[in-house]
């Protein structure tokens, strides 16, 4: 398993909420306390939204303790909205294409979890992607696969409505392929503008997933980056959070994505 922040609002440094508090992003690549495993030193990923509309994006197969591109880097950029991921493999390889979060045209995607039994589903699942979609392929994860069908289902103009639609396709081949380990998703997707978190799991244990309002904007952490937590408040199990930059969040109750995937 994995772990990730998402920050919309205001303007600031990414080593704010990045590297500086006390359980950081960085800190959690060698210590998570919430996660399958206390180590996420599988490589790690930032995107964020500067002038353009487009995301910057920056991976590597380092540690994200290790990696004094990271930190540098993390000090002199400032953004209203941008992601970060540590990453821990569930069992594809530890490369820079591997590495969250992924991008296209002007999302921004990172996922923690898992499909259980991926590689008995790998080939009918891809095989769902529109051409146009695949060419952009550059990794073998399950959560990169997962993305790209989501746009292909219309995540531009429905970011719930299209997960759940994915999600209840990947279930049906896991099904079909008897997979017995679980599906597991806690992510989030961003535009630039709108960003939208899930929290879902198959079998009711979907990993960690908070969320605070600060004085500046809204800040989305697998685990209370502060080590506390005061302040946070839990995205229900089965639930959504969405949030457009500058208005106001939105938490969805499992009815928000489990019962579209059931049904």
């Amino acid at each position: 398993m994995c772990r990730f922040l998402a920050y919309s609002g205001e303007p600031v440094f990414l080593t704010d909420l990045v590297c500086a508090p006390t359980h950081s992003l960085v800190h959690q690549s060698l210590h998570a306390a919430e996660a399958k495993t206390e180590t996420n030193g599988d490589g790690f990923g930032i995107g964020w939204y500067g002038e353009r509309v487009d995301p910057g994006l920056y991976r590597d197969v380092c540690p994200a303790w290790s990696d004094e591109n990271l930190v540098n880097l993390c000090q002199q950029v400032r953004a209203r909205m941008f992601f970060a991921h540590v990453r821990a493999s569930t069992g594809t390889a530890t490369t820079r294409a591997n590495c969250h979060p992924f991008a296209h045209g002007r999302h921004l995607f990172m996922h923690n979890g898992q499909i259980g039994g991926y590689h008995r589903i790998k080939r009918r699942l891809e095989a769902l992607i529109p051409d146009a979609l695949y060419d952009v392929r550059r990794g073998t994860t399950d959560s990169e696969a997962i993305f790209l069908l989501a746009l292909a289902n219309g995540l531009a103009e429905d970011p719930v409505g299209a997960m759940a639609r994915t999600l209840a396709t990947v279930r049906d081949l896991m099904r079909a392929a008897e997979a017995t380990e679980p599906l597991r998703f806690t992510a989030v997707v961003t535009d630039g503008e709108t960003l939208t978190a899930f929290r879902w799991a198959c079998d009711g244990s979907p990993p960690s997933l908070y969320y605070r309002e600060t004085e500046t904007g809204l800040v989305v952490v697998s685990e209370p980056i502060d080590g506390c937590r005061d302040g946070w408040k839990v995205v229900p199990k089965g639930g959504t959070l969405q949030a457009r930059r500058g208005g106001p969040v939105i938490v969805g109750g499992p009815e928000a994505v489990a019962e579209r995937i059931a049904a």
